[in-house]
């Protein structure tokens, strides 16, 4: 079982073997319950293993969705639900690359992960995805350096649902205790900050899938 807030939730993925850690995770549920900002434990594919209410409504517009929802796998949602940029403003390059960097270092420490594999598929099929997976990805890191694979610290920029907040950044907090990291699993929790004085345009769904040209490829040079 997967357990999120307030319960568990059937899965596909397994859950830990041993009682123990079965009953710390349903423990640490209530933990992660108590915490104000948006918080989420991920395993090494990204599916989702624990999941607070601050998280459940931050995302809690996106739209259905088969394999990419928020709750189920966070790196399908960032690159894939077609919603993901109405809410993770500056989509390509705050969320969308740091997460590629993520998945290209999961990869080479879990080559044969089958999940992993899939994900590397879908990106193949998706020709955005992919010229930014092979030709934007070592752009960027060689912009921002080898440590932009690392989520902690990092400040994203957020387009809230909630009016109060609206346009707002987050900084990525990761606080995995020793017990998650032994299960091979990571905390991370999205601090909201005060919202920006001026709003940035959104990105929208026609806006993602028409666009022939991400501007973290090169252009190439006549």
């Amino acid at each position: 079982m997967a357990y999120q807030a307030g319960g568990q939730r059937t899965a596909s993925r397994p859950a830990p073997d041993s009682p123990e850690a079965r009953a710390y995770l349903q423990d640490y549920a209530g933990y992660l319950e108590a915490v104000p900002f948006p918080s989420v434990v991920l395993d090494h594919r990204w599916d989702v293993v624990l999941a607070n209410t601050a998280f459940e409504t931050l995302f809690r517009d996106m739209s259905p969705h088969p394999t990419a929802l928020p709750g189920d796998n966070f790196l399908r949602f960032v690159l894939f639900h077609p919603d993901a940029a109405t809410l993770l403003g500056d989509h390509e390059s705050s969320w969308c690359l740091p997460m590629l960097a993520g998945f290209a270092a999961a990869l080479e420490r879990h080559g044969h992960d089958h999940v992993l594999q899939a994900i590397r598929r879908e990106i193949a099929q998706d020709p955005l995805m992919e010229a930014a997976y092979r030709q934007g990805l070592p752009h960027w890191i060689r912009l921002v350096g080898e440590g932009a694979v690392e989520h902690d610290g990092a400040i994203r920029p957020l387009l809230h649902p909630d009016p109060r907040r609206g346009v707002t950044e987050c900084r990525i907090v990761a606080d995995t205790p020793r017990t998650l990291q032994d299960m091979g699993y990571t905390r991370l929790t999205m601090i909201l900050r005060e919202p920006r004085p001026a709003p940035a345009p959104r990105r929208t769904r026609t806006a993602r899938r028409t666009a022939n040209h991400l501007t973290v490829v090169p252009t190439p040079t006549a």
